[in-house]
This record gives C-alpha cells, structure tokens and sequence, in this order.
C-alpha cells in the first residue's frame, strides 16, 4: 500500500493515476474540499484529513508499505512543509514503511534566508537523510503544469508577464516525467537513499518561454516584464496588513529572482538512473494544449 500526500496535487494526481495504471494500492490523502472524485474513480482509497493533524497522519500511515510526500504547503510552510512532513517521517518509522520519496524543491540547500518553503524543505530533508528509513529525495525545477494556466492565456492575449531578469536559467520539468521518476525511485536501487536534482532536458533562460508559446500558437508574444522591485514594492504593501502573505511573498521572490536549472550531467545522471528520456517542454505542451 502507497501513501500519497498531496494527493489532487499537480504531482500527487499524476503520481496517482500511475501507481493505479500498474495496479498498485494506493491511499490518496486529501481534504475534505477538494476534487478527489477522479482518484476515487481509479480505484484510490481516498483517505479524507488534514495535514495540520498529527493523529489523522497517523491513522493515514497505518499498514502502508511506501510513503510519498508530494504536498505543497502555500502560505503555511511551518506547518506544512516543515511538521507534516517530520510527522509523516516518524510515523513511516513506527510503521515499519519500507522507502519514503520526498518532493522538495531545486536549491533547498542554498540557505535562501527570505524563503520559508526552501528553508522548511531542507530541515525536512535533514530529518529524512538522518531518520534510517530508505529513502529518495527529489528536488524538481519547475514543473511544465505550472505554465498551462499561463499558455492558455498567452493563446487568448499573446501577453506574457515576465518578473525581473529575462536571462535567467530554468530547466522547466515534464510533471508526466516527475510522476514517473516519483514512483519508480521506490524499486530502481539507483535512486535509493539519493538526493536526486531533477530537470527537464534543456536549460531554457527565462525569456525562451514566450517563445516557445508564440512557436506553439503562431502568435509574437507581446511581453511584459517589470523589475524585481514590483515584488519589494507589493511586499512591503502586504506588510502592513497581512503578514503571513508577505512572508510567502519571499519565496516567490527567490523563485523569481535566482537561477533553478540542472546541470548536464546532472540530468545524463537522472537519465542513466530511470532510464527514459525526459520531455521537453515545448512538447509537453503541445500534448497538453492539442496543438
């Protein structure tokens, strides 16, 4: 039986859906307000709770063998980042689980001070390498699905809002492609107790994604791109009347403001371990968009 948190998630769906295309159990953790009927569907054991809960994540790790800890965390990266992920580590100990997979984030070890996620993600990952479970952390670029919302409106607009340094290097990841790397680290011995950067083939600057849009629509791309001192300037807004958001605001800003990119042998490394060759991203959304 896997456990999979962030289950509705753009990664713990598509992680989902394929662990039940190989007739795996799997036991999707969600919320009570959220869209798990397809999951369901697919023959998931839907396990409704919260996160912020020690008991309902102990109830969830009782008689699974795997657990893969996708969630996302928003504005709440001390709690959910941070204690979800330690609770879920010491419950797959209590458990007996046999290989735990944990989606951080490219550039965890950094020490990005003004980034709450990046700082939560790597005590996580200090836990787990120290916790004697077998595991595989995995630390994505950013993910193709994040750019379909943006693609879509760039085919009805031709805008595109680009935040700060177009030159910029990104190895923007096929998400298809992390579901499988998700799941197969749990019976490839490569990818056992591994910290693993994960990227998609080409580094990509900023700026090649409008491009790869007006290819795709046959549309020039009309940009737009303030300076990174928009973001200071909505922060310090923020500031004044609601705290929380402007501290998630700093790691949107280092998102935006750093480059995230896997090196070559990095990737020939990922390509080696799992076997496949990873998409690009123009073609993941001309699969995406039917185009």
């Amino acid at each position: 039986m896997f456990l999979v948190t962030g289950a509705t998630g753009g990664i713990g769906r598509r992680v989902v859906r394929l662990l039940r295309q190989r007739e795996q159990s799997v036991r999707a953790f969600v919320r009570l307000t959220s869209r798990y009927s397809e999951l369901e569907h697919r023959g998931a054991e839907i396990f409704i709770g919260d996160l912020h809960s020690k008991q309902d994540i102990q109830k969830a790790c009782q008689g699974v063998q795997y657990i893969i800890s996708t969630h996302g965390s928003g504005s709440d990266a001390l709690s959910i980042d941070y204690r979800a992920n330690i609770e879920l580590i010491d419950q797959a100990k209590a458990n007996g689980v046999q290989h735990f997979v944990f989606i951080s984030v490219l550039g965890a070890d950094r020490g990005y001070e003004d980034a709450p996620v990046f700082k939560a993600k790597r005590a996580v990952e200090r836990y787990l390498q120290a916790s004697g479970l077998n595991y595989t952390i995995l630390r994505p670029a950013g993910l193709a699905s994040n750019l379909l919302p943006l693609a879509e409106r760039f085919r009805e607009t031709g805008l595109y809002l680009l935040i700060g340094d177009r030159k910029n290097r990104t190895s923007i990841l096929s998400t298809d492609d992390l579901a499988k790397i998700v799941v197969d680290s749990v019976t490839l011995e490569g990818a056992h107790n591994q910290t693993l950067s994960v990227g998609g083939p080409e580094i990509l600057s900023r700026a090649d994604i409008p491009r790869i849009f007006a290819r795709i629509f046959n549309k020039e791309p009309v940009i737009i791109n303030p300076p990174l001192l928009f973001i200071d300037g909505l922060r310090g807004a923020l500031g004044l009347f609601n705290p929380q958001a402007q501290t998630s605001l700093g790691t949107y800003r280092t998102l935006l403001a750093n480059e995230f990119f896997c090196t070559k042998e990095e990737i020939a490394k990922l390509e080696a371990i799992f076997n496949f060759q990873l998409e690009t991203l123009e073609n993941f959304l001309r699969r995406y968009l039917a185009v």
